[in-house]
């Protein structure tokens, strides 16, 4: 094996990958280390709902064979209400996906290297030039990518990263057959990925349904153990007791049951990134963090990320005179910001005030965007000031002024006592 590439990489998820899919192809020589053995890769990181949109798939050239079902329509649903909006999408098999994203790469020439678990950077005055791993292993590059997620080994060290544990979300899914896709009562979701908002099932996050075909679909909910979380979560259940609650309690699973070996976890930061490279480096994907923060879709825009590093590498690496320092690589923070994330501080804001919602708001919220139509909710996600504007009432000043207390420490109580 070599020990020196034009990029390493740590973590072969779909970030790291698709970086070294786009580098691969331009000929540079890259390697990706992965902690887990091959012959059982994805087992511990297969923890992605997997839910997309034809956007990413045609992005990525991402073939037909690993997606579980293609889907018309969102729904979202609060406790006594529901909207449904019309757009397409698809629902991974997220194993058969990332494993298609690792031989791909390599048909172009990626190098993989499995149970590697990387450690640490390699420093020479003051800049990372590789990563140890497996303790004594080593491999040198002239950039190093991060994509291992929120574990993060080389992006802490490097204070690139500060991952913050009040903005950690958890996550767990099964997937089940056997569910009344169609349930009188509640929305048709054939064909459909669903997203519940309701505290008694996932208090300071969401849950979902994802049909992947006749009865079967995937199941799960997460959260932000934070101040919303605190004040509508029950003290004495786990993640777990909740989905078991929701399992329960909905008609819909009444005959449902589980899938062997369908079982899935997982966890990310939903916050505001702060730096994104240093000399030499890059993080990139849940490393960063990436994650949608509003509706939590995660695989578009760890790609996404990953092509934006591979751009800015190429932009040093293909002149063979221009250092990939600071300033150099500063393209993918102007990438990062313009595609993977456009308006992310005010999503993240939207995103906590959306959680800070009791549930009867989440009720009207839904009456609100069937009158509204599918026009105010999409410019309200792409963060509009106006259309989010218009989901609001006079009856939202105190969660207003709540939200406002929380973020910003400001009393407007206070103020208009």
């Amino acid at each position: 094996m070599n020990d020196r590439y034009d990029v390493v990489i740590a973590g072969a998820g779909p970030a790291g990958a698709q970086c070294a899919r786009d580098l691969a192809a331009r000929g540079y020589d890259v390697v990706v280390l992965e902690t887990e053995a091959e012959d059982e890769f994805p087992r511990q990181s297969n923890k992605s709902t997997a839910g997309t949109f034809p956007s990413m798939m045609a992005s990525f050239g991402i073939p037909d064979d690993v997606v579980m079902q293609y889907t018309d329509s969102v729904v979202l649903e609060s406790p006594t209400e529901h909207y449904v909006r019309e757009q397409p999408g698809a629902v991974l098999e997220f194993a058969d996906f990332k494993r298609y994203l690792v031989a791909d790469g390599r048909d172009d020439g990626a190098e993989y290297r499995f149970e590697a678990r990387v450690t640490a950077p390699i420093m020479e005055g003051g800049e990372i030039v590789g990563v140890t791993y497996n303790g004594d292993e080593a491999v040198y590059g002239d950039i190093v990518v991060d994509a291992t997620g929120p574990a993060a080994p080389l992006a802490k060290k490097l204070d690139v990263v500060d991952l913050k544990r009040e903005n950690h979300a958890i996550g767990i899914e099964y997937e089940f057959e056997g569910i009344d896709i169609d349930r009188p009562g509640f929305a048709d979701l054939r064909d459909a990925m669903m997203l519940r908002l309701d505290h008694d099932i996932a208090p300071g996050g969401y849950s979902w349904i994802f049909h992947t075909g006749e009865d079967t679909a995937k199941v799960g909910l997460c959260y932000i153990q934070n101040d919303s979380h605190a004040q509508y979560s029950r003290e004495d259940f786990s993640i777990d007791d909740y989905l078991s609650h929701w399992l329960d309690t909905d008609p819909r699973f009444r005959d449902a049951e589980r899938i062997e070996g369908k079982q899935h976890r997982g966890s990310a930061h939903i916050q505001a990134p702060g730096k994104l490279h240093t000399d030499r480096f890059m993080a990139i994907g849940d490393t960063v963090p990436t994650v949608d923060p509003l509706w939590g879709e995660g695989i578009n825009k760890c790609m996404q990320s990953g092509r934006a590093a591979a751009a800015a590498a190429d932009s040093c690496l293909k002149h063979g005179d221009i250092e990939p320092s600071t300033e150099n690589l500063a393209v993918y923070d102007t990438l990062w910001h313009r595609d993977v994330a456009p308006n992310a501080n005010t999503r993240l804001l939207m995103t906590q005030l959306l959680y800070l919602a009791p549930n009867e708001r989440y009720d009207k919220l839904m009456q609100d965007l069937g009158r509204l139509g599918d026009e105010t909710l999409a410019n309200a996600n792409n963060g509009s000031p106006l259309a989010i504007a218009r989901l609001l009432d006079l009856e939202d000043i105190p969660l207003l002024a709540q939200f406002a207390k929380q973020q910003f420490g400001f009393d407007f109580d206070g103020l208009l006592s």
